[in-house]
C-alpha cells in the first residue's frame, strides 16, 4: 500500500534474511493464532473500498506455548541507556501485571503514534499497578531518539537489535506484511493522530540493519508469567485497540 511505503522502507532490498526468520539462531515460533473479527464503525469521509479491510481481532493466547511466560523472561534486550536487561527482571513474576508493546522499529512512523498512544496512557496504566513496558527494532542510541523527541519515558523504553523477542511470540515478519497487508489499511482512519504524533519524526530511528524495517509488532498483557492477551500485527500499523488493553489488565486483580 502506497501509504505505507514511506522513506524508512524503500532501501530493504537487502534483508538479513527475509524469506526464512525461522533460520535464525532464536526460539521457533508458534503457531499462528486464530482470530475473532468483528466490524469497526467508520466516518461518512473515510474511503469506501477499505471499509472491508479494517478489522478488529486478538490472537488467541490458548495457542501460545503455556510457558511461554518463562521462555520470555529468559530473553535479553538493552534499556535506553544501553543496559543489557532480562524480561523476568521487568516486572514482578508472580502477581505483577505488564503491558508489553513491541513496536516495529524506532524510525516507524506508525510505532510514532503508536508510542504517543501508551505515553498518554501511562498514567492510567500507573494508577491501576500496571508496568507499561514499550520494545523497539534497534539499538539503545535509536531508542534515545524516539524518547528525546516524541518525547517517551525511557524508564519504559527497551531496544531488541536482533529481534529476540519477536522471534520467541512469534511476531510476522516480511515484505508483504509491510507494505502490503490489508490490515495497515486502517491507517487511514488514523490521520489526525498520526500527525500529531509526527510532529518532532526523524527517519534516524531507523535500525542500521534495514531487514529490521520488515518486523511486525504485538502486543501481550501477563500477570506474573501468565499471558492474558495477545495481540499480533497483521501489518504495519495494525495496532491493538488500547480499551482491549485496559480490559485485560482488570480481568485480575493487580497486587
Amino acid at each position: 500500500m502506497a501509504v505505507i511505503a514511506s522513506a524508512q522502507t524503500l532501501h530493504v532490498l537487502q534483508p538479513r534474511s527475509v524469506s526464512s526468520p525461522q533460520s535464525r539462531r532464536f526460539p521457533p515460533r508458534f503457531p499462528r493464532a486464530p482470530h475473532v473479527k468483528t466490524s469497526l464503525s467508520f466516518k461518512s469521509t473515510e474511503a469506501p473500498n477499505i471499509r472491508h479491510s479494517l478489522l478488529v481481532r486478538a490472537s488467541s493466547t490458548s495457542d501460545f506455548n503455556p510457558d511461554i511466560g518463562e521462555i520470555l523472561g529468559e530473553v535479553s534486550v538493552f534499556t535506553a541507556s544501553g543496559e543489557s536487561v532480562l524480561f523476568k527482571d521487568l516486572w514482578d513474576q508472580k502477581e505483577g501485571v505488564a503491558v508489553v508493546a513491541l513496536l516495529r522499529h524506532f524510525g516507524c512512523f506508525c510505532c510514532w503514534e503508536l508510542a504517543s498512544a501508551l505515553k498518554e496512557s501511562k498514567a492510567r496504566f500507573d494508577s491501576a499497578g500496571v508496568k507499561l513496558i514499550a520494545v523497539g527494532v534497534g539499538t539503545p542510541n535509536k531508542a534515545c531518539i524516539l524518547a528525546e523527541r516524541l518525547p517517551f519515558p525511557m524508564d519504559c523504553l527497551y531496544a531488541d537489535p536482533d529481534r529476540k523477542a519477536y522471534d520467541v511470540l512469534g511476531l510476522y515478519y516480511g515484505l508483504s506484511r509491510t507494505l502490503f497487508s490489508p490490515a495497515s489499511a486502517k491507517v487511514f482512519s488514523r490521520f489526525e493522530s498520526l500527525q500529531k504524533a509526527l510532529k518532532n519524526y526523524t527517519l534516524e530511528g531507523t535500525p542500521d540493519d534495514k531487514s529490521g524495517v520488515l518486523q511486525q509488532g504485538g502486543m501481550f498483557v501477563f500477570k506474573g508469567k501468565q499471558l492474558l492477551y495477545a495481540w499480533k500485527d497483521e501489518g504495519t500499523g495494525d495496532h491493538a485497540p488500547l480499551d482491549d488493553i485496559f480490559d485485560a489488565c482488570c480481568r485480575v486483580p493487580v497486587a
